[in-house]
């Protein structure tokens, strides 16, 4: 998905006297800025990218949409190679999947974007901001499952992924969906193994393409195939199919995103991405980025989910 988006003149004096009709004469001004931003290969990415495309175009950028760039080492390298100027990153899977990282589930957020932001200083690249929530991996119970193991599901010491190995140790019929990158990447499954001291065997893994394909199979209106399964807790079908999740216990990592960035694009207009970008995640609450996941994997268009937050929440 491409589009390039041009603000003539006569459009940014439009766009000028809009806002400031709308009292908004301090707003960022990127008139003379060409950027092409970039993103990952789901959902929430998608959203967060079409929302600082839309930010960037309204305050005069002239904006190439290069969403959906692709996994995370194409769209790393995309970035590096300056095929893009700027994506959303997380903490962890930065320092983890880039820079090779052990990762510290039990480490400060903060620090964790402070050191990414320190690596990365070397390949000309900024980090800016950093969001409260956290999209990280986790595992949660089918709806039968669930209302067996874990019937307060508001209670973070209700079942949590100690609970979760014994479980599965206890019961050899449970069956678990993952993905296949959850299984190949330093930060997912090895982690679970690690951290509760429990491998789940080969044969009650149930191993797919996409998270995508994982919630069908956990949520009891597919074939069923699973009781268990591998989610991002910040995915809107944990609540559309109704599923409790596990309760993390410093076994995963935090994943807070931030913008990556290429010094020769931020430095262009420095102040300005830095007060865009905290106008953006101080508004995306972990509630509200749900959210919008939600209403993007709903069908809705992303050019009306970013001009609905835009307007709310950075225009006014």
């Amino acid at each position: 998905m491409r589009r390039t988006r041009f603000i003539a003149a006569l459009g940014a004096a439009a766009l000028v006297a809009t806002m400031s009709a709308c009292g908004s004469d301090d707003a960022p001004d990127f008139s003379g800025l060409e950027v092409t931003v970039g993103s990952r290969d789901f959902t929430e990415q998608y959203v967060l990218s079409s929302i600082l495309i839309e930010a960037l175009d309204r305050y005069g950028a002239t904006v190439t949409d290069a969403t959906d760039t692709g996994d995370i080492a194409t769209t790393r390298a995309a970035l590096e190679t300056g095929d893009i100027d700027a994506y959303w990153e997380y903490n962890s899977a930065a320092l983890v999947e880039v820079f090779g990282e052990a990762g510290d589930s039990e480490a400060d957020p903060g620090d964790l974007t402070d050191r990414a932001g320190e690596l990365d200083a070397a390949n000309g690249i900024e980090w800016v901001g950093r969001s409260s929530f956290s999209n990280t991996y986790g595992f949660a119970l089918s709806p039968g499952l669930g209302a067996e193991h874990q019937p307060n599901r508001y209670d973070p010491d209700a079942f949590d992924l100690d609970d979760l190995a014994e479980l599965l140790d206890d019961e050899p019929d449970l069956m678990v969906c993952v993905e296949d990158a959850f299984l190949e990447r330093a930060d997912g499954m090895t982690l679970f193994e690690d951290g509760t001291g429990y491998a789940i065997p080969d044969d009650r893994l149930v191993v797919v393409g996409s998270i995508d394909q994982v919630y069908p199979l956990v949520s009891g209106r597919g074939s069923g195939d699973c009781d268990v399964a591998e989610v991002f807790t910040t995915d809107p079908q944990i609540a559309e199919y109704d599923l409790d999740v596990v309760e993390n216990n410093d076994v995963f990592l935090t994943y807070n995103a931030s913008l990556t960035i290429r010094d020769e694009a931020y430095e262009q207009a420095p102040d300005q991405f830095d007060a865009v970008v905290d106008d953006i995640l101080g508004a995306l609450s972990t509630q509200r980025i749900i959210e919008l996941n939600a209403r993007a994997a709903a069908g809705e268009p992303l050019d009306q989910i970013a001009a609905d937050f835009v307007t709310e929440f950075l225009d006014d």
